[in-house]
């Protein structure tokens, strides 16, 4: 714990728990959130092929789409649980890696 505390920049440990809740909290409540925007565009997997491939495509464009909803209440329920600072370095660093640092310049 004591790495992962220096590695990220933290003081405490209920600092550490309290991002550990934000991350445990988004994951839910993006797929959960999603859900409604996922069915109004029609992405359900019935109306996929039942190969193995259309289940494989359903899933990728499911997590794609979803992804999006994640990136903002990642930053969002930072700042609710006053930890805005760390997650918002997080989410920079995070889209620079996967090459969406120009939103940043």
């Amino acid at each position: 714990m004591q790495k992962l505390k220096e590695r990220w920049g933290i003081s405490s440990n209920f600092q550490l728990i309290i991002i550990f809740f934000v991350f445990a909290i988004t994951g839910s409540s993006s797929v959960y959130v999603a859900k409604p925007f996922l069915n109004l565009i029609g992405l359900q997997q019935s109306n996929f092929p039942d190969a193995w491939w259309g289940t494989t495509i359903y899933w990728f464009f499911r997590i794609i789409l979803i992804f999006p909803f994640y990136q903002i209440l990642l930053v969002i329920y930072g700042w609710l649980f006053g930890q805005s600072k760390f997650f918002w370095a997080f989410e920079k660093k995070m889209l620079k890696r996967i090459g969406l640092g120009f939103l940043f310049n």
